[in-house]
This record gives structure tokens, C-alpha cells and sequence, in this order.
């Protein structure tokens, strides 16, 4: 990407600069790592790397420089363990060539959020930049892009930085000593908190409360499986991101003080940022029901859903550096998943809360009889004991209120530094700098200008330191006229009427997965009613209403396998978008979900359109337009309508925006736009996906697909498409060999 030109930086003095203090990581000539404390700021299509804040001092000089390009790619790492602390990975490479490079980290999960949609918007600005230049592939030329090997750029003093949003809190945070500065509010440019966007179809009923939480049964869940799923539920004064390290940190000394069963842990491996194996041991002197010495090892995988909520899944497993040790008794812990969900900060004092539930499954052989005989007898169980952990928390929490504010330093805190921590301080906001120095023309890439060694070591010793608004209770009139508002919705505009539709025939379209209504192996439409979409007055008191019928009709469904990852399935002759049929449909829409597994699956739904697009409207702006409009637009909400507990918990009901979660690679020719969902870009999406392979013909999910609406003139939102698949078996996907799919046509 070129720099802009001088008009251009005479009016960019109003574009928000993101800024924050991050970890720069690397590794030197020697083969050591390095971790350099580095603010980075983020401005239009610029990222510049300092070693000092430049808002605090105006002079400070860049240590280097990069445009944002098109194909730039931002990837949320996960969490691993440097030194002994918990960091957040975020990893910045280029789509033309993964060797070109960099790495930083971050504080906390919602740090690397902001980052990701800091970065996305300066993606934006380049491609709005780009088409404003008159060219939609502008790259930069080989002569301009940083010389790793080669001399330092020319380096120049910051220029004025407007509108400085700041990301996370500040130096001292990053390099784990406790802040004065608490934590800045979330903006509106970040997140969009909401409920989930599905019905839920489980029946919670509270049977026991305990120290201020609330235990239930799921009353619903199949007896055939002979477990029962009990649920622990409180609300804990602190982040959502503070309480998930509090969970995730194997810190004794912190972790005796609420965890009675499993404070004895020690971590085995780390599988990626999201997946960990730990071991544990039970000691027998405080648990005297234990005849012997027990021990448990599980694996933890993780998501930060794009709502701030956090999903913990614990399931016992096995690992060859720990097999079973002489004298202990090998025990297969419950399966557990947390699950941590913002909620609006306390009135007056702005104490920031979560709503933290515990899901355990607990063998359900008697489990009736001896909840009917033996009731009083549940706060010697181990689930007991298990769900008791919230409340253990919370305690902490109330008892250290220090911990609300020290967020990720938790993982290196003892208890005497606990009682050493101060209060957090008043915020300090800095305005606008007054120093408005020359801005040269830079020409390389991000990635090439920092994945060099950092060459400046002075400060290297001190660098190695290391809302959900709740929607308001509305009266049954208000309701009422949302949903008549929103049932005249816009989705009459979203097609030309005026045109004379196309009679489609769906019996003529043909895919490799027939169409059933309860049988396994096959297809369904649904219909909207299950799902949950934003009314005409979402921006003002953020009701959803039921989805209704989706715009376009589901005509195929196609379950394909390969050896290498199937692209452009609309392309290839053997597809329905090609057949006679096909080919006078006014539109079509194929959702290409590309599963990653020992070979390579993909779920092709096949969407149509009776009627021409309307020109202008959300849906032709969509097909027509950037990636970078999709990728923002573009939403899927998941639905596990049957299956077992824990893969519904782990896919959840809540809408997630596809483009900025996986890869996404759009196809528009002719009358279809192809999406391929690339699934496997995304550890913690191969993790969910791995773990409903394996219960995949039991399951029975719904999906639906939508362009989130922003805005008056968008709202209410309305469904594009909704497809229900009844029980999949994967040994019935067909071969695909580059067109040719082989096997029975429904």
C-alpha cells in the first residue's frame, strides 16, 4: 500500500489513533527470546512502534513504521505461558507469504479483541483508500518493503495523534506490577454486548442454594444417557477477564484459597493458546473419604466469544508424560465448563460484574433415589464440592478488592502481595499533543518493519520485567409494536418486486445429503422462529425478536470429503449452482463450511432468491461489495438443537461475526456469491469443531446466516437462510475430485 498523498494527511488530523502498550516478541541472532515493552499506535492506514509513550512525550521517535495492506492477516494467537505469566498472543503475518511475520502480547483476552479490531479497521481505511485510487489490487513494489538485513529507515518524530483510543491500562500493567490506572471503559467501536441469539430449549430447575448460589438440574436431559447436569450460578464483582485468570491460573498460594478439591495442579503440556493438559492429586489428610492417593489429569480449552464472555472446558484425558504413578489411584475427574458472561457494572461505582455458571456432569445411576433418600448428604459429594468453587471466588474477590483492577497479575500474585497491593487510582485521560512534527512517506509493510531483531537493547533489562447493557423491561404494548414494526421490516426491500420473479422448482436442485424432516443423515429447514434478531429499535433499548422466515429459500445441501481443502464449489460442473436450474436463478447464495479433520470435509448449503437483488440495497451492498464490508457483516448463530450437554455448551447460541473469527474467502460470479468458511484457521474453531465430530451422529444443529444491521435505516435485521442437518455420518460424505463428486444424488 502507497502512503498517502498530502491532501490526505491534512485531513487526517481527525482519524482515531488506537494506542496501547504491548509486548514485542521475538527472537535474537543467539536463538534467545526476547520480550520488548513497546507502545504501539495505530493511525489511518500507519502502525508506528515506540519505545515510550508518545502522547506523555511528544518527541519520543519511532522505532520503526508499517502500512497496513489488504492482505495483512490478524490472528488471535491464544494464551501460553512466558516465564512463568499468562500472555495473550496476537500474530500479525501477510496472506501472500506466513514467513513474514510478528508477534505481540497482551495483557489480557480483551486486549488482543481491541487489537484485532483496531487492525480491522485499518485494513478498511486501506481498501477504502485503495478504490478511492482507482485500483482494487494495489501492492507494494519489492523495492519499497523493509530490508530486514539492511540499515534502519530514516526515522521522524510522531506526528499530532487526535483521538487517542486507548488500548488496556498502561506500562506498569504489562510489565506485572500493580496500576494506579484502572481500566478504561469499553467503546462502542469494539463490542456489542448481547443475550444469546438462539431459544434455549433447556428446563433449569433450582434444587439446592449454597452460600449465595443457586444449584440446578436440567430436568431435560435425556435419561437414556444416564448422567444428570447440575449448574452452579452466581454473580462475581470483577472482569470477566479477571475472574477467567483467576480460573486458568495454577498458582497455589491463590488457587488454595477458593478451590478445596483441585488446588493442587501442575500444568503438563501446552497444546496451543487455547488447549492445555493439566495434572492434579487429591491429598488425602483433608479428604479423609479417600482411602488412598488419588489423582486426576485433564485437558482445558478456551474461547472469548465477541460479546466479552469467556467458555472454560475441562474433560478428563490421558498423556504419556503422566501415566499412572505407583501408589496413586488414577480418577476421572466430572466434565466441567465454566462459563463467565458480562453484566452491567454497579451502579454509582462502576464495580464492574459477571455472571459466572459452572456446568458438572455427575453419573446419574440412582441419582434419583438417592436425591429422594440422601439429600442431606449432597455437601459430601465431590460435585458438591466442585460447584462450591464460585462461591470460593467470589470470597476472594470480596475479601481482595485489589484483584478487581490487577487483572492479569493474578497469575504471579502470593498472598503477600495480595495484602501489599494498593488501591487503584483515578483515571488519567492525556489530550491531544501539541507537538506537530513532519510526517515522511513510508512505504513498508507492518510485518516487514518489526519481524526484524530489535537492534535497541538500553531498555532491554527493564522490558523483560515482566457491557453488557441489559435491555430495559419493556411493557407488552412496547413489545407488541416492535414486533409489528419489525415484521414490516426491510426485508421486502431487500429484493426487486417490480421484477417478475423466476418459478423455481427446488425438486430440481439435487445435492449429496437428501432432505428428511426427522431421519438421520439428512436436512431440514427450520425456519427463523428459533432464532433471535435485532428489532427496529435495537439502538435504543437492544430487544431482539424472533427472526421469523429468512429471505431466501435452503434448496440443497451437499457433505463433501477430499484430500485437500475444497474451494469454489460453484465453479464445479457437478454442482447444482451449474445446472440448467441453477443457472436462472436470479440468486444464490453457498455457505461453503470448510471442516477440518484427518481429510478434509466441507458442508455446502445452497441458499436461492425468487427475485432479482434490489439495487442498493444491505443485501446487494454485501454481494456486491469489499471483503472488508463482509467480513464485518457477515454472522452466523449456531444451535445445537440435540446432542450431548457439552458440545451444545461449546458451539453456545450467541451470534458470531464469521469474517473477523475465521478466514473467509468470498466468490462472486454470475448470479451466486460463494462464502468459504475456512474453519481450521482458528485454533480455538478446530477445537469446538474436533469436539462435535466426535458426537456428529448424534447431533441434530440448526444455523442460521444474516448481514448484521447497523443503524436506522438497516434495522430490524432479517435471516438470509436457516438449515437444520439431522445426525451427519461422516462416512457418508461424497469424494470430491474437482467437480466430479461421486455418489447417490438425492
Amino acid at each position: 500500500m502507497e502512503a498517502s498523498t498530502g491532501s490526505d494527511r491534512e485531513n487526517d488530523h481527525g482519524i482515531p489513533a488506537y494506542g496501547g502498550w504491548v509486548y514485542h516478541m521475538g527472537t535474537h541472532s543467539v536463538g534467545y527470546q526476547y520480550f520488548h515493552a513497546r507502545y504501539l499506535v495505530i493511525r489511518g492506514t500507519y502502525v508506528t512502534m515506540f519505545k515510550h509513550n508518545p502522547v506523555e512525550h511528544p518527541r519520543a521517535v519511532p522505532i520503526t513504521r508499517g502500512v497496513v495492506s489488504h492482505h495483512l492477516m490478524v490472528e488471535d494467537v491464544g494464551r501460553k505461558m512466558y516465564h512463568g505469566r499468562a500472555l495473550y498472543v496476537l500474530k500479525i503475518y501477510s496472506r501472500l507469504d506466513h514467513s513474514r511475520q510478528c508477534e505481540f502480547a497482551c495483557t489480557s483476552g480483551e486486549e488482543v479483541e481491541k487489537w484485532i479490531s483496531a487492525f480491522q479497521h485499518a485494513k478498511e481505511q486501506a481498501d477504502f483508500e485503495s478504490g478511492r485510487n482507482g485500483s482494487n489490487n494495489r501492492s507494494i513494489k519489492s523495492d519499497d518493503e523493509f530490508n530486514m538485513n539492511g540499515p534502519r529507515p530514516h526515522r521522524s518524530y510522531t506526528k499530532r495523534i487526535s483521538k487517542l483510543i486507548t488500548i488496556g491500562t498502561g506500562r506498569e500493567s504489562l510489565l506485572g506490577r500493580p496500576t494506579m490506572v484502572m481500566k478504561e471503559p469499553d467503546s462502542d467501536c469494539y463490542y456489542n454486548y448481547q443475550r444469546d441469539d438462539t431459544v434455549e430449549k433447556e428446563d433449569w430447575r433450582c434444587f439446592h442454594t449454597v452460600n449465595g448460589l443457586r444449584i440446578f438440574e436440567d430436568v431435560t436431559a435425556p435419561k437414556a444417557e444416564k448422567v444428570t447436569i447440575l449448574k452452579a450460578v452466581g454473580v462475581i464483582e470483577s472482569s470477566p477477564d479477571t475472574i477467567f485468570d483467576m480460573i486458568m491460573s495454577l498458582n497455589k498460594s491463590l488457587r488454595y484459597q477458593w478451590d478445596v478439591l483441585t488446588g493442587n495442579l501442575e500444568l503438563v503440556e501446552e497444546i496451543d493458546g487455547h488447549t492445555d493438559i493439566v495434572y492434579g492429586s487429591f491429598d488425602p489428610t483433608y479428604f479423609t473419604r479417600f482411602l488412598s492417593k488419588q489423582d486426576f489429569l485433564f485437558s482445558r480449552s478456551w474461547r472469548r466469544d465477541q460479546d466479552g464472555s469467556y467458555s472454560i472446558r475441562q474433560i478428563s484425558t490421558t498423556h504419556k508424560k503422566q501415566p499412572i504413578k505407583s501408589g496413586f489411584q488414577r480418577i476421572q475427574l466430572n466434565p466441567t465448563i465454566w462459563e463467565i458472561t458480562p453484566l452491567p457494572s454497579k451502579p454509582v461505582i462502576g464495580t464492574p460484574q459477571s455472571l459466572v455458571s459452572q456446568i458438572v456432569e455427575v453419573n446419574s445411576t440412582g441419582w434419583g433415589h438417592w436425591k429422594k433418600r440422601h439429600y442431606s448428604q449432597f455437601h459430601k459429594t465431590i460435585p458438591y464440592a466442585l460447584l462450591c468453587r464460585i462461591a470460593g471466588i467470589r470470597e476472594v474477590f470480596a475479601a481482595t478488592p485489589q484483584l478487581v483492577s490487577l487483572g492479569n497479575h493474578i497469575n504471579n500474585l502470593s498472598l503477600k502481595d495480595m495484602k501489599k497491593a494498593e488501591l487503584p487510582g483515578e483515571t488519567t485521560v492525556f489530550m491531544d499533543s501539541p507537538h506537530d512534527s513532519q510526517d515522511l512517506e513510508y512505504h513498508e509493510e507492518f510485518y516487514d518493519a518489526i519481524m526484524a531483531e530489535d537492534q535497541d537493547e538500553e531498555d532491554e533489562t527493564e522490558d523483560q520485567e515482566m457491557v453488557t447493557k441489559e435491555p430495559n423491561m419493556v411493557c407488552y404494548l412496547h413489545v407488541l409494536l416492535v414486533t409489528l414494526c419489525s415484521k414490516a421490516s426491510s426485508i421486502g426491500q431487500e429484493l426487486d418486486w417490480g421484477v417478475p420473479g423466476v418459478e423455481m422448482n427446488l425438486n430440481l436442485f439435487n445435492g449429496s445429503l437428501c432432505q428428511t424432516v426427522n431421519e438421520s443423515n439428512g436436512w431440514s429447514d427450520p425456519g427463523g422462529k428459533g432464532f433471535m434478531v435485532r428489532s427496529c429499535t435495537y439502538d435504543q433499548d437492544s430487544l431482539k425478536i424472533s427472526g421469523g422466515e429468512p429471505l431466501l429459500k435452503l434448496m440443497a445441501v451437499d457433505w463433501f470429503k477430499a484430500e485437500h481443502k475444497i474451494d469454489h464449489v460453484a465453479r464445479q460442473p457437478g454442482c447444482c449452482v451449474q445446472s440448467e436450474a441453477g443457472k436462472k436463478a436470479p440468486f444464490i447464495l453457498v455457505i461453503n463450511l470448510q471442516v477440518p479433520a484427518r481429510l478434509n470435509y466441507s458442508l455446502v448449503f445452497y441458499f436461492i432468491a425468487e427475485k432479482p437483488i434490489r439495487a442498493g440495497s444491505l443485501l446487494d451492498r454485501f454481494a456486491n461489495g469489499d471483503d472488508a464490508f463482509r467480513n464485518s457483516r457477515f454472522k452466523l448463530i449456531p444451535s445445537i438443537v440435540e446432542g450431548y450437554w457439552m458440545v451444545k455448551r461449546a458451539v453456545g447460541t450467541k451470534a458470531c461475526l464469521l469474517g473477523r473469527a475465521v478466514t473467509c474467502h468470498y466468490l462472486r460470479e454470475n448470479n451466486f456469491l460463494e462464502i468459504d468458511v475456512d474453519i481450521g484457521s482458528s485454533s480455538v474453531a478446530r477445537g469446538v469443531v474436533g469436539l462435535v465430530l466426535g458426537y456428529i451422529t448424534s447431533v441434530v444443529v440448526d444455523l442460521a446466516v444474516l448481514i448484521e444491521a447497523k443503524g436506522e435505516q438497516e434495522l430490524p435485521e432479517y435471516l438470509l437462510g436457516t438449515v437444520r442437518v439431522n445426525r451427519i455420518e461422516v462416512e457418508s460424505a461424497v469424494t470430491n475430485n474437482a467437480g466430479s463428486p461421486n455418489g447417490t444424488k438425492c
